[in-house]
C-alpha cells in the first residue's frame, strides 16, 4: 500500500522508521519531512493544513492511507477532507479534535461525563480572572484556551506570576489561541502519559511514557517541548490503567460519540498521579514528541498494523503484541533552547551513528544542503535506545547523543532519573 504521512518532525521520523518496516508499505511518502525522513522515505512539498491540496496530492499520487501527524492539520479539518473523498485517514475530524483545540472543550466534556480532572474556570476578561486568582491563590495554573504550540501553560508559583500569564495571554501573546484563559488548580503529584488507539467504538491502550519537560537536569528550569521519554512508565501500573481506562478514556469517548462527534484516531492523556489514583491533566489528539519516538521503538511494523485497524474501524479484532522491553530517548537541542537559539549550524559524525532495532537517530530540526545536515530547530535529534531493561536503553541512548559532533547543541544527561 501508498501511505502518507504528514509532518516533519521528531514523530514523524519515529512513524516512518516503524512504518517501513512493514511489508504492507509499498510506498511512503513523508510531507514535508527532514534530513533524516529522507532516508526511510521521499520527502514532498505540501500544504498540508490545506485539506483541498492534501486530498489532491493522494489522488495524484495513488495514497491508500494518511497519517496525520502533528495537531494543526488536525484542527484544520484535514481528516474530514480526506474521509469525504474517501481516503483512509488515521486521525480525528476537525470537531473531534478540539479536545486538544480547546482546553475548556475538554473540561466540559470531562464535566458531563464525570471524568476526574482539575477544577477549572473560563474566562475572556482580565479583571475578572485577577479576581479569581486572587481568591484561589498560588500555586494555580493558567493556560491559553487554544493551540499555543506547547507555550500557552504556565504553572503560576504566585498571585503576581498568575496574573502575569493572564495579561499575556488575553493581551495577544499566543494570538487567538489566548483570547480565552482557563485557569486551573494547581495538580500535585508525578505526570505520565497514557496512549489509546479509538476508532469511534473501541478504545485500544497502546502504551505509556513519561517525558522530561523541564530543560535542566533534575527537571529544572523552563518548559520545553520535552527533552527526553522513556517507556512504559512504572508509576503507570496496570491499576491505574485500568482506571485510567474506566474513569478518563471511556467515558470520554462515550460522550464524543453521544454528541455525535466520534473520535478516531490516537488519544494522549496526559495524567497526574497521586495516591494510586490518575487526573486528567490535559488531552492530545496525536503521538507526544519526544513520546513517539520511544512508543514507535517499542512497536516496529506492527505500529502500521494498529493504525490501519484504527483507521478502518476494527481495533476490536487488533491485538497489541508487547515484548518485556523498554526504550527512552535524549533530545539533543541547539544551544539556547527554549529561549533565543542559533538555526544553521552543521552537525556531524551522522555517519558514525548506528541505526538498528535497539538505537535510532530520529531527526526533528534538519534539513540537508549540499551534501550536510544542518539544524534548523529548537529539538534537533532525538537519541533513542531500546533494551531489555530500562537501564540497558538508556546506555543505548546516550551511547548515540554522545557520537554526534555538534558543539552548538546540548542535551540533558540525566534522562530516566525518576525510573531508575
Amino acid at each position: 500500500m501508498n501511505i502518507l504521512i504528514l509532518g516533519g518532525g521528531g514523530r514523524e521520523h519515529a512513524l516512518a522508521w516503524a512504518i517501513r518496516q512493514n511489508p504492507k508499505c509499498d510506498r511512503l511518502i513523508v510531507a514535508p519531512g527532514n534530513a533524516g525522513i529522507m532516508a526511510v522515505a521521499r520527502c514532498a512539498e505540501l500544504a498540508i493544513t490545506d485539506g483541498a491540496a492534501v486530498v489532491a496530492f493522494c489522488e495524484e499520487h495513488a495514497i491508500d492511507l494518511v497519517v496525520i501527524g502533528p495537531e494543526a492539520p488536525l484542527a484544520a479539518g484535514v481528516a474530514d477532507a480526506l474521509r469525504a473523498a474517501g481516503i483512509s485517514v488515521f486521525g480525528p475530524n476537525r470537531a473531534a479534535a478540539m479536545l486538544e483545540a480547546s482546553k475548556s472543550f475538554t473540561k466540559e466534556i470531562c464535566d458531563a461525563c464525570g471524568a476526574p480532572t482539575a477544577a477549572w474556570a473560563r474566562f475572556t476578561d482580565a479583571a475578572a480572572a485577577h479576581e479569581y486568582v486572587a481568591a484561589q491563590g498560588a500555586p494555580i495554573v493558567v493556560k491559553a484556551d487554544g493551540l499555543a504550540a506547547g507555550k500557552g501553560v504556565t504553572v503560576a508559583m504566585t498571585v503576581t506570576d498568575a496574573q502575569a500569564a493572564i495579561d499575556a495571554a488575553l493581551g495577544g501573546a499566543f494570538g487567538e489561541a489566548g483570547a480565552e484563559v482557563v485557569i486551573e488548580e494547581f495538580m500535585e503529584g508525578e505526570e505520565a502519559s497514557f496512549f489509546v488507539l479509538c476508532d469511534g467504538a473501541t478504545c485500544l491502550p497502546i502504551g505509556t511514557a513519561q517525558d522530561h519537560k523541564r530543560v535542566g537536569e533534575g527537571d529544572t528550569g523552563p518548559n520545553t517541548g520535552g527533552m527526553g521519554a522513556y517507556s512504559p512508565a512504572p508509576v503507570l501500573t496496570e491499576a491505574i490503567q485500568r482506571q485510567v481506562m474506566a474513569e478518563i478514556v471511556e467515558p470520554t469517548v462515550a460522550e464524543m460519540a453521544r454528541r455525535g462527534t466520534p473520535f478516531q484516531g490516537v488519544l494522549y492523556a496526559g495524567l497526574m498521579i497521586a495516591d494510586g489514583r490518575a487526573r486528567l491533566v490535559e488531552y492530545n489528539v496525536r503521538f507526544g514528541d519526544p513520546e513517539a519516538q520511544v512508543l514507535m521503538m517499542r512497536l516496529g511494523a506492527q505500529a502500521l498494523d494498529l493504525i490501519q485497524a484504527c483507521a478502518d474501524g476494527r481495533l476490536a479484532e487488533t491485538p497489541v503484541i508487547w515484548a518485556g522491553d523498554h526504550a527512552l530517548t535524549v533530545v539533543l537541542a541547539a544551544q539556547g533552547y527554549p529561549g533565543n537559539y542559533m538555526k544553521g549550524s552543521q552537525i556531524k559524525g551522522l555517519d558514525r551513528v548506528p541505526e538498528t532495532s535497539h538505537q535510532m537517530l530520529f531527526h526533528a530540526g534538519t534539513t540537508e544542503r549540499d551534501g550536510q545536515i544542518i539544524a534548523t530547530g529548537g529539538r534537533v535529534l532525538a537519541a533513542t535506545g531500546r533494551g531489555a531493561t530500562l537501564a540497558q536503553a538508556r546506555e543505548r541512548a546516550y551511547a548515540l547523543a554522545q557520537a554526534v559532533d555538534w558543539p552548538e547543541g546540548f542535551y540533558r544527561r540525566d534522562i530516566g532519573w525518576r525510573a531508575l
